[in-house]
């Protein structure tokens, strides 16, 4: 069976350790509504769903429920997304509370490699001086989009890359 949208939520809040009164008040509604969003009685207001989505750390799509996509390599020239209105994405949350979202155009990132350019570390989380950016920009021009990095740690902490 399918797992509807509380008990998705439910399960979103506790992965990343949240409480029900923690959620309220950064969305700024009752805990009752929050519970009542995880005993699938009501939903959030629609202007509440990217607020909640950042706070848990995925995507609106994810949240309501459609599947993630595995990585793809596009083949076909005419269906390859042009690489300059691409996007290179990382996300990281960690035990702490901390989150990290990074989102750089993929033609700022050709542009660094093609100047040389090295980019900085964004936090003690996120080094972007360890990834081997000509190596990502040849394989995205090679096609390759979607959700090439995950991991989850041993201490809880969750790092995507993504592609898009």
């Amino acid at each position: 069976m399918a797992e509807t949208f509380g008990e998705r939520f439910q399960r979103l809040r506790k992965e990343r350790g949240l409480t029900q009164d923690r959620i309220a008040e950064a969305v700024n509604v009752s805990s009752q509504a929050v519970s009542k969003w995880e005993n699938d009685i009501n939903m959030p207001d629609i202007t509440l769903l990217l607020p909640l989505s950042e706070l848990l750390g995925v995507t609106t799509d994810e949240l309501l429920g459609k599947e993630k996509h595995d990585v793809m390599i596009i083949e076909d020239p005419e269906k390859k997304k042009d690489i300059m209105k691409m996007m290179f994405r990382v996300k990281v949350n960690t035990t702490e509370g901390d989150k990290v979202n990074i989102q750089l155009p993929m033609a700022l990132i050709k542009i660094a490699i093609d100047s040389g350019m090295s980019m900085p570390q964004v936090s003690g989380k996120v080094d972007l001086t360890q990834f081997d950016w000509k190596q990502i920009l040849d394989l995205v021009e090679q096609g390759v989009i979607g959700e090439i990095v995950k991991v989850d740690t041993a201490e809880g902490d969750q790092v995507s890359i993504i592609i898009e």
